[in-house]
């Protein structure tokens, strides 16, 4: 009995474990742009709102595919920023604060990221020296898949990345 019931709490840990492994390694901005400092990778910046349907359903869909997760996580910082919060964040040496408006109210560094365009989700990818490309709206996994191989590995010399994402994003995904 004694060993079976090591061998069930080994099998649980482990299970836990790799559990926990399949998911992004989300990051606070904070985090993110101190890690950043250690080892440069381009920052992953998911904009969303608690009351967003379809930031919803990126969590449940789109960032728990496995073959998202390990290329998230490989190359990029994630992080997860509430358009909504409340927190103030200090950044090369400005703050950034909640803005009461109407009924919510928004982050300046949401508006900052989505330059003022605050549709969600949005995603700002964070390259150097501070380029920024804002990619809205919902995806599921074959095109964001597809979106992030083009933010690390690139695109075809001479293709933007609106012609990349009607035109090679295709070609990108086949493997």
């Amino acid at each position: 009995m004694k060993l079976t019931c090591t061998v069930l709490f080994a099998l649980l840990a482990t299970f836990g474990f790799a559990q926990e492994n399949e998911k992004i390694q989300w990051m606070t901005w904070d985090e993110a742009i101190q890690q950043n400092q250690v080892e440069e990778k381009i920052i992953f910046v998911d904009v969303y709102t608690n009351w967003c349907g379809w930031c919803k359903k990126m969590d449940a869909t789109t960032f728990k595919n496995p073959k998202i997760v390990d290329y998230m996580n490989e190359n990029y910082y994630a992080v997860k920023f509430n358009a909504e919060q409340r927190e103030s964040i200090t950044f090369n040496g400005q703050e950034f604060k909640f803005v009461p408006n109407g009924r919510r109210g928004s982050h300046e560094l949401a508006a900052a990221l989505l330059d003022g365009r605050m549709s969600y989700p949005s995603y700002a990818f964070i390259g150097k020296p501070w380029d920024k490309t804002v990619v809205p709206g919902y995806m599921g996994a074959k095109d964001f898949g597809c979106v992030l191989k083009y933010f690390v590995e690139g695109a075809p010399e001479g293709v933007t990345y609106e012609d990349y994402k009607v035109e090679g994003c295709a070609v990108a995904s086949t493997d």
